[in-house]
């Protein structure tokens, strides 16, 4: 065991910095001389940023208690607002856990934020002599690496350029390549590589990989990348609302966290019930709960149509979106295929496209519902149901985004009456 958590909370009181009163700093001040209780300790609302206050005071982090191996690398994941960076912070010794403690074998290099511990008025070069005191490094350790940190940050032609001038990405890139070099026994890595570009995340990760198998180091990685947090750690901690709602493998640590329960965007319900028909409920029904869903899996799109007497000719079709608006994929089910809207009632359509290639990203439905004959519209839904598309098993992609798509098998329909 490298590293240790024992029952690590945080609270902090809102609106305000400290306790914001004389008042409540005398009260903490007379029960510490009297050997009591933090009298604040005993209130505090759960960290949940989407609902309104209710309390003065804030549990960022709530009852903490994990172990990291030697030689592990641990994946943090949460949704924003989880309580992922006070951790880190606390486990990097920025802050203070409010009771808990933390237990560390050897040195911990950290990278929180963009241009964490550099000077806006130094160079790059001498950013990093600096720097890499502060984590601990000697000048010798420092002056026998600096052409390799240099190398690796791909700074070389503004090393001697105030680093006020870089770049966002560039000032990670070093930042990045001074932690990465101090040889520590424990990385403590922000989601700050999403700022680099594509080729630096690839070349961090592949540091990250080395430190962990090759040198046998500790890593401690936070991303929404669900990709590479699989691909890079070996383990995971899901936070929710300041707590662990996950430990363990981390395959399993990303299926929790993908299927936990967020704003249901995936389906859509009608409230036209005074209309004769029209389209009652729409369903994307993803790979994962939560409207995520995984590349090449199958995916079922569900249509709730009601009619209080027969159409003639029905058809019903959907659209799927990408980001741009565009339609990518256009599906059609007719009456004359399967029979459906012959008598009064609800009915569900339900099609099944197996593995469907969408490239990642975000995508929606139009959906309509017509007349084909007289060409009637009788109903329609614009861009509803935003559901997301990820590789998270880093399956080969041939193409670039917003291109076509491509499906392996023909599309299913299955009709059901649900009204009777």
């Amino acid at each position: 065991m490298i590293l240790k958590a024992e029952n690590i909370s945080k609270q902090y009181r809102l609106g305000t910095v400290g306790t914001g009163t004389l008042k409540h700093d005398a009260q903490r001040w007379w029960a510490g001389i009297r050997g009591k209780e933090d009298p604040f300790l005993k209130v505090g609302a759960v960290n949940d940023r989407s609902s309104k206050a209710s309390e003065d005071y804030v549990w960022a982090l709530k009852d903490i208690n994990f172990e990291v191996k030697h030689g592990e690398v641990l994946g943090i994941i949460g949704k924003n607002g989880a309580g992922k960076s006070t951790l880190l912070k606390i486990l990097s010794r920025v802050t203070s856990p409010t009771t808990g403690s933390i237990k560390t074998k050897g040195r911990i290099a950290s990278l929180l934020e963009v241009g964490t511990g550099f000077h806006g008025e130094l160079t790059g070069r001498e950013n990093i002599f600096m720097n890499g005191a502060v984590l601990g490094m000697t000048k010798t350790e420092i002056k026998n690496k600096l052409d390799e940190i240099i190398a690796f940050s791909g700074c070389e032609k503004y090393i001697d350029t105030p680093v006020k001038r870089y770049s966002s990405g560039m000032t990670v890139r070093l930042g990045f390549a001074v932690a990465a070099h101090l040889e520590p026994e424990i990385l403590v890595v922000d989601e700050v590589l999403a700022v680099g570009d594509a080729e630096f995340q690839k070349k961090a990760i592949g540091k990250m990989q080395d430190l962990s198998i090759g040198e046998g180091r500790t890593v401690l990685f936070v991303s929404h990348n669900m990709a590479s947090i699989k691909s890079l750690c070996t383990s995971g901690l899901v936070l929710k609302n300041g707590s662990i709602s996950y430990n363990g493998n981390i395959r399993k640590c990303v299926e929790n966290y993908l299927n936990d329960d967020i704003e249901q965007k995936w389906h859509f319900t009608s409230f036209q019930n005074n209309s004769s028909a029209f389209i009652k409920n729409v369903f994307v029904r993803t790979s994962y709960k939560n409207g995520i869903h995984d590349f090449l899996e199958t995916i079922k799109i569900e249509i709730e149509i009601y009619s209080n007497s027969t159409i003639r000719n029905p058809a019903v079709s959907y659209q799927i979106l990408n980001n741009d608006n565009q339609p990518i994929v256009h599906e059609l089910i007719l009456n004359e295929e399967k029979e459906f809207c012959q008598d009064q009632g609800t009915f569900k359509l339900i099609s099944t496209i197996n593995q469907l290639k969408l490239y990642q990203g975000f995508y929606k439905l139009n959906v309509f519902f017509s007349d084909y004959k007289s060409g009637i519209l009788i109903d329609s839904l614009n861009e509803i149901c935003k559901f997301e598309v990820i590789n998270s098993n880093k399956r080969p992609v041939y193409w670039a985004t917003g291109s076509a798509v491509y499906k392996e098998n023909s599309t299913n329909w299955q009709i059901l009456n649900i009204s009777k």
